[in-house]
């Protein structure tokens, strides 16, 4: 059986960008290892809706009870969070931006985030709903080093994978690449490298 993986780039640059040569290499090695995987990629540059109160007012419609009215305002979010569910490994790409993720990342999270479909409320608090897959998330920075105090991204999304069920979460680290750009590169490859 196929090893489905999801691509996900949250940059806004493309010419130079450290985050997606990071996350494209990741990828290549994860294909590999597996030559049987099929790669959905997502570019999040191309643009993601913010929720607004029409969003919300529709997602807390239940499904059957939604006017085509509702189905169309949900429908950008019901592609991105069927591509999530159908991969067996997330990599998700991501500089930081002014300490914390793009705008853009962070939207795509808010359109993944459903309840009663990523994630529901028991007895004991919430239980996230996509378990199985794994993650690995490339984080690259100019001058954050990854989980100091003023890294507000990798501890995020550490958290928000685990909400939804996802706790198998690696971080390949390219941090403090604007102090010292080859070496945080190499040190990140060497990481690709390791994982087996």
């Amino acid at each position: 059986m196929s090893t489905r993986l999801l691509h996900i780039d949250s940059s806004m640059r493309h010419e130079g960008s450290r985050s997606r040569s990071l996350s494209k290499a990741l990828v290549h090695h994860l294909s590999d290892m597996h030559p049987d995987v099929i790669v959905t990629k997502r570019d999040l540059s191309d643009g993601v809706p913010f929720i607004d109160a029409n969003w919300i007012e529709s997602n807390f419609t239940p499904p059957e009870e939604r006017s085509p009215e509702q189905r169309a305002v949900l429908a950008h979010s019901d592609i991105l969070f069927n591509e999530l569910k159908a991969a067996d490994v997330l990599v998700l790409g991501t500089a930081i931006y002014n300490f914390g993720i793009p705008a853009a990342l962070k939207a795509w999270v808010d359109m993944i985030v459903r309840a009663k479909e990523a994630f529901k409320y028991g007895e004991n608090g919430p239980i996230g709903l996509l378990e199985g897959k794994s993650a690995y998330v490339t984080v690259v920075s100019g001058g954050t080093q990854a989980g100091s105090d003023i890294d507000f991204a990798w501890p995020y999304l550490k958290h928000i994978l685990g909400f939804i069920g996802i706790s198998k979460v690696t971080l390949i680290n390219s941090d403090l690449a604007g102090v010292k750009p080859e070496q945080a590169n190499e040190i990140a490859l060497e990481k690709i490298r390791m994982l087996g």
